[in-house]
């Protein structure tokens, strides 16, 4: 029990009370403890019976059955697995200095490969230390498909946060090969509409995996692709609020002696203030110590 109580604490902090919950509220409707009909998302009784946490359980719930079961687990998995690299960051290739408002210039290409989905290793990534920003992606995703959910009659929304989590994970790291069942490998913005498809043949459904794509796609386009690539304004930013309950953290969670994704910019062209680093942190940009 230690050992899983050790592998739980490492956990990235906001993608381990969502794991958390979503294992805790499937129980809880197993057990009988609370009706799972309590727990799905129910319009009718959502806006006339006032049930204003369906919207919160229909997320964490799912119903764990003989038929429905390897579907929940293969969904759990990903949820921890692309959850907890998107917290923590990951090869990415746009920039990772976040200021108040939003994200910052477009960054580097990825150029190392080989970052599979089995791999452990974290670099510093667009959520790394930025736990505002990954818990307003959270709250972006899940409105949208809940308000989609509400409009479509939709009484679980487990899959399609889960999927909308891992669409934003495989944009921003498009270029990298990641590894799937039985050997296969392909650059991770196919993921997941792979994913899709085999979700399908284990028994989901196509509709769930389709929103989670597009909700996932909606805020990748206007918190990235539009405002960085194509010029245009930007319509999403992170309240200021979650900045004052969630701040920044210098270095994430990533500091286990990983090099630094950028070399620092020459003396000459970037003078004592880091000007040419891209919006990297402004020390170490060629003093020796003791100048001043």
């Amino acid at each position: 029990m230690s050992d899983i109580g050790d592998w739980f604490k490492t956990i990235p902090f906001i993608t381990r009370y969502w794991f958390a919950g979503s294992i805790a509220v499937p129980l809880i409707g197993k057990l009988g403890l609370i009706s799972p009909m309590y727990l799905v998302l129910w319009p009718e009784n959502f806006f006339h019976k006032f049930q204003v946490w369906r919207p919160i359980t229909s997320t964490l719930y799912f119903p764990v059955g003989p038929g429905t079961g390897f579907l929940y687990l293969v969904n759990l998995y990903f949820l921890y697995q692309y959850s907890t690299r998107l917290e923590t960051g990951g090869f990415t290739q746009y920039s990772t200095r976040l200021e108040t408002g939003g994200f910052t210039q477009y960054s580097t290409r990825l150029e190392t490969g080989g970052f599979t989905q089995y791999s452990t290793r974290l670099e510093t990534g667009a959520f790394d230390g930025r736990p505002a920003d990954f818990v307003f992606m959270l709250l972006f995703n899940w409105l949208c498909i809940v308000i989609t959910g509400l409009m479509m009659d939709m009484q679980l929304l487990m899959i399609p946060l889960i999927m909308s989590v891992l669409y934003v994970w495989a944009q921003l790291n498009r270029e990298t090969i990641v590894s799937f069942w039985f050997g296969t490998r392909f650059k991770a913005c196919y993921l997941p509409w792979v994913i899709l498809g085999f979700n399908y043949i284990i028994g989901g459904s196509v509709v769930n995996e389709l929103i989670g794509n597009l909700v996932g796609h909606l805020y990748f386009f206007l918190m990235f692709k539009y405002p960085m690539d194509l010029g245009g304004r930007s319509f999403l930013s992170t309240p200021d609020f979650l900045y004052r309950f969630l701040p920044n953290r210098r270095g994430g969670v990533s500091g286990f002696g990983a090099p630094p994704s950028r070399r620092p910019a020459a003396p000459e062209a970037g003078g004592g203030g880091g000007g040419g680093m891209g919006g990297r942190h402004a020390w170490g940009a060629g003093f020796r110590l003791g100048d001043d």
